[in-house]
């Protein structure tokens, strides 16, 4: 890596996004020193906060991983100190080296013994598959790994932490929870009061905190660790990111993703049967999905019984030469039944509109929204019904909270047990105010903020969606001027000599409508 510099750039971990917290009790939104690491071609590591970046002269102790007979048979026990991931793995030949985060997995030593580790573990907002599996895992993990044996669970969310009993957790406790959905010690949305979180903390004697949850939980969390930093506290934070839409940003995807486009087969399939056995049958299936469409475009390319996919990211118009109920109309004359998938978060704008709806939010800060389903399967009746005088026979299939209750499939297992004892291992080597995931295969350790700065979102203009499209026949249902605006964000403009046509006028004559 050559010579090696280190500068900190000032970054603010809270964003303007509402979550939910009591930002009264904290004062202004707190700014973090992220540590860039900067060296030979291009390279840079986004790296994570350290316990002794604010705590001089911490002892450090010999890893038990090394005297642990499971490891015995490990070739090489410990994670190189200089390993990183790269976050982009397709490169230009002379392009730079790029961002890369420090990999996650035991070290030789730990600024923890074993004894002195008092954890708790915390899960806030909505249910996901495999919340259980990585409780389970974690308290195993520090268990069985490190001898931990001081391990409790927080009932009910943050507030949790100042309004509710703990849960002493020990491997015999958490043994088959990995067999249920939902979560053991409870969850809730809001309550994030960081000075009452951090006193309790305190005054409990927790020295590693381990919070599952999604955006709004990860920037909650990096709240909590700011003010435990100002303290001065000897204590580790460490995220593990939860959201079954997929839509973190950096990490390859999210636990319980694989389990609920596995789930939503189920759905799909049962609209199908109820489409294909009537005439001009319609089964419409409304799949999670508040901002980001991954769910309903997997469950789509997986099913293949599927006709039209819709998705929050991909914006449709009902009426009209090229709307949706053209091609519904056109394709129940073709095969004479379709299935429909749509995501939560698709078409609200047509349906605020059409119901004068204000914008309300629940306590996490995020936008109520209105049944999308329910909706759309109202205005199809009635356009077939009174306007094309055509009978139809409509299913609606609301698997929502179905989809997100179950158990982590075994896939999903496989990962939560890999996240939380990456968990493990970054918080017993005293790395704090941190997350963890996949990038590109490999568990790295990646700051707050750049989990919590954006929301990954389907790209329409990608390979992925048009292999949906592909795989649908459907039309994009984007309107020219769409089509141009996208291709206008995802492309550099090019410049054009005077007697060439624009790109423009190009997208104008090849649309029919």
């Amino acid at each position: 890596m050559g010579s090696v510099v280190q500068n900190f750039v000032a970054v603010t971990v809270l964003g303007s996004k509402k979550i939910g917290l009591d930002i009264s009790s904290m004062g202004e939104a707190p700014n973090s020193q992220q540590k860039i690491v900067t060296g030979d071609g291009g390279y840079v590591l986004e790296d994570v906060p350290h316990l002794s970046d604010y705590i001089p002269n911490l002892p450090t102790y010999p890893n038990p991983v090394q005297d642990n007979p499971s490891y015995s048979v490990v070739k090489q026990y410990f994670v190189d100190e200089d390993d990183t991931v790269a976050q982009k793995i397709v490169v230009h030949k002379n392009s730079p080296r790029g961002i890369h985060f420090r990999r996650a997995g035991p070290r030789q030593k730990v600024y923890f013994e074993p004894e002195d580790v008092h954890a708790c573990i915390v899960t806030c907002g909505g249910l996901c598959p495999g919340l259980n599996t990585v409780i389970r895992e974690i308290v195993c993990g520090l268990h069985y790994m490190y001898g931990v044996k001081r391990v409790m669970g927080i009932d009910g969310g943050y507030r949790g932490f100042y309004s509710k009993n703990i849960i002493p957790l020990t491997p015999k406790v958490v043994n088959d929870i990995h067999k249920r959905g939902g979560t053991i010690l409870g969850t809730s949305r809001g309550g994030h009061v960081t000075k009452k979180i951090v006193d309790s903390i305190q005054d409990r004697g927790i020295n590693q905190v381990y919070i599952i949850g999604g955006d709004g939980t990860q920037r909650g969390a990096a709240v909590i660790f700011e003010e435990i930093r100002r303290r001065g506290l000897n204590v580790s934070v460490a995220g593990i990111p939860k959201t079954i839409d997929n839509d973190i940003p950096v990490i390859d995807k999210s636990f319980g993703f694989d389990s609920a486009v596995e789930e939503a087969q189920r759905a799909i399939s049962a609209a199908h049967v109820e489409a294909t056995s009537f005439e001009n049958g319609i089964g419409l299936v409304k799949l999670m999905g508040r901002d980001s469409g991954f769910i309903a475009m997997y469950a789509t390319l997986a099913s293949r019984d599927v006709d039209c996919c819709l998705i929050p990211e991909s914006p449709f118009y009902l009426e009209g030469c090229g709307g949706l109920f053209e091609y519904i109309e056109h394709r129940l004359k073709e095969n004479g039944h379709m299935v429909i998938v749509i995501a939560e978060g698709a078409g609200q704008e047509l349906v605020s509109e059409s119901l004068r709806c204000t914008g309300k939010q629940d306590p996490s800060g995020n936008k109520l929204l209105q049944d999308v389903g329910l909706w759309i399967s109202e205005r199809i009746k009635e356009h077939f019904s009174k306007q094309k005088k055509m009978l139809i026979n409509l299913k609606y299939i609301d698997p929502t909270y179905m989809i997100r209750a179950i158990p982590s499939n075994a896939s999903d297992n496989v990962y939560c047990t890999l996240l939380a004892q990456s968990a493990v291992h970054g918080a017993m080597a005293g790395y704090t105010g941190f997350t963890v995931g996949p990038v590109n295969g490999r568990h790295a350790y990646i700051p707050f903020n750049r989990i919590t700065e954006t929301q990954n979102k389907v790209v329409i203009t990608d390979r992925m969606w048009a292999r949906l499209l592909s795989s649908t026949n459907q039309p994009s249902f984007l309107r020219t001027r769409d089509i141009i605006k996208a291709h206008k964000e995802e492309e550099p403009p090019t410049q054009l000599s005077d007697d060439s046509t624009t790109d423009d006028n190009l997208m104008e004559k090849q649309v029919l409508c």
